[in-house]
């Protein structure tokens, strides 16, 4: 169960409309490290780590995540809630507004609808926490992409709160990863799934991979 708090974690104040940002940052809503993807990711993995306080932090992170989504979309909304038919076409936003008028809509900057095939969650504690390490990595490279190329200071500052949240929860995976490791029985981590093959009492040798 969530308690929901009616406040975004970082404040979203933009003054000017921008369908060109909005279209660029977009892709951390709907787009293939964005933060809806992380947050489904994380929190379909946590029924599964076999360490308790592994899955508490997937939820925690999985629900912060949640709170970025409201961040971005926040941000979609107040880049485009004022703009008119000429602008949409002007600014090229018009395929978009065809399909969803000034809807927030989950897509990456290059259009690409939002699709589940981009998270995974193996049920391997070890598989799905190096994947969250990457993710965390992937995501932080789309905020230092998105700041070198934006210059408005109202949007920058959200940006950087998200991409300093990503440093964060990368180290807060690395921390879970050496725990999870420590825990397992079975320390040939990287050619078995030791949750499974502990039952049989058998870690495989390099050379049997």
């Amino acid at each position: 169960m969530f308690a929901y708090e009616k406040r975004l974690q970082f404040p979203v104040k933009i003054k000017n409309t921008n369908p060109d940002i909005a279209r660029l940052i977009m892709s951390q809503y709907g787009g293939p490290d964005g933060e809806l993807s992380a947050s489904m990711r994380y929190l379909a993995q946590r029924y599964t780590m076999p360490v308790k306080k592994v899955g508490g932090l997937l939820t925690d992170i999985g629900t912060e995540e949640l709170n970025h989504m409201e961040i971005i979309c926040a941000m979609v909304y107040q880049l485009t809630r004022n703009l008119s038919e000429a602008d949409v076409k002007i600014a090229g936003f018009d395929a978009y507004y065809i399909d969803h008028t000034k809807g927030i809509w989950p897509q990456a900057a290059a259009g690409i609808p939002f699709t589940s095939l981009e998270f995974q969650s193996k049920g391997d504690a070890i598989t799905d926490l190096f994947e969250n390490l990457a993710a965390e990595q992937k995501a932080r490279t789309v905020y230092d992409n998105l700041l070198r190329v934006i210059d408005d200071p109202d949007v920058i500052a959200p940006l950087k709160f998200l991409r300093a949240r990503e440093i964060v929860h990368f180290q807060r995976f690395g921390e879970a990863l050496e725990m999870t490791k420590e825990t397992l029985d079975c320390k040939n981590f990287y050619c078995c799934n030791p949750e499974f093959d502990k039952i049989k009492n058998k870690c495989y040798n390099n050379n049997d991979a």
